[in-house]
């Protein structure tokens, strides 16, 4: 099992309560979530594309990506694909996980990023 590239575990916090609402508390019972499932869960979890999300956005709540959060399904989806790039290509990142969720705004602006870090 990877770590994730995405969230630090250690602080105990839903990645979502904290990106949307600024909310820093640790919480009990938070799930793993892989940000690509289906048949892209296993890459998911070979380069560490996943969060911890509490049971309200993991599963039950109204913005429960795995119900009817497809907002915050798709911002998860973003936010995965460019925590990818800082590493790998765009390119890559398509041909692995078969779609882009990106802008081509997001993607020119991840090619700098990278082209910075070499």
């Amino acid at each position: 099992m990877s770590s994730s590239i995405i969230h630090d575990y250690t602080d105990g916090c839903c990645y979502l309560c904290k990106l949307l609402n600024g909310d820093y508390a640790a919480k009990n019972n938070l799930e793993e979530h892989h940000i690509f499932g289906g048949p892209n869960r296993k890459h998911s979890e070979h380069y560490g594309l996943k969060v911890k999300l509490c049971i309200y956005h993991h599963r039950i709540g109204p913005h429960a990506v795995h119900d009817m959060g497809a907002d915050e399904m798709g911002l998860l989806h973003q936010i995965g694909q460019m925590g990818f790039e800082r590493r790998y290509s765009h390119e890559d990142f398509v041909r692995i996980f078969g779609k882009n969720y990106l802008s081509s705004d997001q993607i020119e602006r991840m090619r700098r990023i990278r082209s910075e870090q070499s």
